[in-house]
């Protein structure tokens, strides 16, 4: 197709396309537009495929100049968008739109003008003499010590305490409760059956962990509680509530030995209990590891976004808004226009939430933006040797056998990521040589992992 083009970019990375299509290849397209018509469209009084082109253009002219432009501009954009670099053709998620309808005469040149968002452009600055602070981190027996507590927890075996036992801290309680108003009657609404949680653990409407402390299966007993002005719970805060509880049942959790029997219970690869520990402790290690550089690549990255300008196109915003809001439909195991209609037009509406997360949003797509800028820019690629072997670093960091590792990654996708993955890994470790990497204050694994 014989055309002119021109592409101006405008602010926040708007592109503006404006194109002229040749008389002559407009004409030749409405000529072959017309003998499709010709042949295809059934007129009365005429047969199938006999149709006289000066009746089409009288009867359907309007029309067919209508199908005409939009072929022009179907195809005409196809083509040049192939031949734009990344920074002049529209995001994938960035429709192109008319800026007015355009006319269309066959006796002239058709011109139109497209508008959309493109790919922001960045110019490089500053990416050297930074300085980073990272904690420092060690995994103690503390922490070791506090894993194993968990496991034993996860292991215990629940069981129902002896005839006449008293409630204690720790123990599992099941109790019915309700709300007595002054004259010690039971408030419609506030009846529960069956509720159970742990004592000492505060996971309880009322907080009333240390009232039920000494009680026995079968007792009933009434507690008035004053909540705070600043209660958690604005329904009860400044409160005074009378609350009548009948513990119906009452068990604990019979933790299991710290033995090698117990390492061998949780996986059989442990032949005692040092091994269990020795595996915590590397499993611990490399989190920290993991922790650091993430904590490490984020300072950096942080720092050299505020040395450039960045103009995030708005579809690129609502992408990722739109995108987050899938995700948290999928944690509540449901659609995203179901989570629309259950959150509601309120203070937590759809609106609102990604409107709240529109900061952190631009923040990340701004970071997202200069890491591909300069992947491209320094030209970063992994070879096959390379992955190969990241196979085995991570075969022997998750413990996986190597085969099963490469058969996960056979998927096309999966590899893309990794690769993806290495080749940021490269950008870093340039870009850590020219700037300084200072040791910070110490921290505990648990306070790493908080953060």
């Amino acid at each position: 197709m014989d055309y002119e083009k021109n592409v101006t970019l405008k602010e926040k990375s708007h592109a503006e396309l404006s194109v002229k299509i040749k008389q002559a290849d407009v004409q030749e397209n409405y000529k072959k537009l017309l003998n499709k018509y010709s042949k295809e469209l059934q007129i009365p009084g005429f047969r199938k495929g006999k149709v006289p082109v000066s009746v089409l253009e009288t009867k359907y002219g309007d029309a067919i100049k209508g199908d005409l432009a939009g072929d022009l501009i179907e195809d005409s954009l196809k083509e040049i968008f192939e031949s734009l670099d990344e920074y002049e053709r529209p995001l994938p998620y960035s429709y192109p739109e008319l800026q007015e309808k355009p006319e269309l005469k066959i006796e002239e040149d058709f011109s139109f003008t497209v508008h959309y968002d493109v790919f922001p452009k960045v110019e490089i600055k500053k990416i050297e003499g930074f300085t980073v602070e990272v904690p420092e981190v060690s995994v103690s027996e503390e922490d070791i010590k506090k894993e194993l507590e968990r496991l034993q927890e996860r292991n215990a075996l629940v069981t129902a305490c002896k005839e006449g036992s008293t409630a204690e801290k720790d123990h599992i309680a099941t109790i019915n409760y309700c709300e007595l108003d002054d004259e010690g009657k039971t408030i419609s609404g506030t009846e529960r059956q069956d509720f159970v949680f742990t004592i000492g653990s505060g996971l309880n409407i009322y907080k009333i962990d240390d009232d039920i402390i000494g009680m026995k299966k079968g007792e009933s007993k009434e507690i008035t509680k004053t909540f705070p002005e600043d209660d958690s719970n604005k329904e009860l805060a400044g409160k005074t509530k009378k609350i009548k509880v009948t513990l119906t049942a009452l068990k604990y959790k019979d933790l299991p030995a710290l033995d090698d029997d117990f390492a061998q219970d949780i996986n059989e690869k442990y032949k005692n209990l040092d091994e269990l520990k020795a595996d915590i402790k590397k499993k611990f290690e490399i989190s920290v590891e993991e922790k650091i550089k993430s904590l490490q690549k984020n300072a950096l990255t942080e720092q050299m976004v505020k040395e450039h300008t960045i103009d995030l196109p708005e579809s690129m915003v609502r992408a990722e808004l739109e995108s987050r809001w899938m995700m948290m439909a999928n944690q509540f195991r449901t659609t995203p226009e179901e989570l629309e209609k259950m959150f509601g037009n309120g203070p937590q509406s759809k609106a609102a939430l990604l409107e709240g997360w529109r900061e952190d949003s631009e923040k990340n797509l701004k970071e997202r933006v200069l890491i591909e800028t300069l992947l491209k820019e320094k030209n970063i690629e992994v070879n096959d040797d390379e992955i190969e072997a990241e196979y085995v670093r991570l075969s022997e960091r998750m413990d996986i056998a190597l085969d099963e590792l490469k058969s996960y990654y056979a998927n096309p996708r999966e590899k893309e990521y990794l690769s993806e993955g290495l080749k940021e890994e490269k950008l870093f470790k340039a870009l850590y040589e020219k700037s300084t990497i200072k040791t910070g204050k110490k921290i505990t694994f648990e306070e790493l992992l908080k953060d």
